[in-house]
């Protein structure tokens, strides 16, 4: 395993977990991340933000990471959004057909103003 610079912290407000993710987000991180989301407790209802504003690279595995978040967010019927989306990754998304797939949002705070 290379040594990728990464982290994904976690907060919680009141409406559920925020997940920070910080550094490149790829085949040697993206387990990682999928490993931290895996592992919220999340309740029905709430909203897991995944704030993707550090992300300075994202490859597929790392996109294969975010859509595990949504998987997780449906089991557990809450909502998920991903909040200051880097310029390339969106486009990205938008290349691949997934534009639509993911809620995204500027914010924390608007992602959690469109949930209530």
């Amino acid at each position: 395993m290379t040594d990728h610079p990464f982290s994904a912290e976690t907060r919680t407000t009141g409406t559920g977990p925020v997940v920070t993710v910080r550094g490149e987000l790829d085949m040697a991180t993206a387990p990682r991340l999928r490993a931290r989301i895996g592992d919220l407790a999340l309740a029905r209802e709430q909203l897991l933000v995944v704030d993707l504003t550090g992300v300075t690279f994202c490859d597929s595995s790392g996109i294969s990471a975010l859509i595990a978040a949504v998987n997780v967010a449906a089991a557990a019927e809450a909502g998920v959004a991903l909040v200051a989306v880097p310029a390339r990754l969106a486009r990205t998304f938008g290349l691949i057909g997934l534009a639509d797939f993911f809620p995204t949002y500027d914010s924390a705070e608007e992602a959690v103003a469109a949930l209530t």
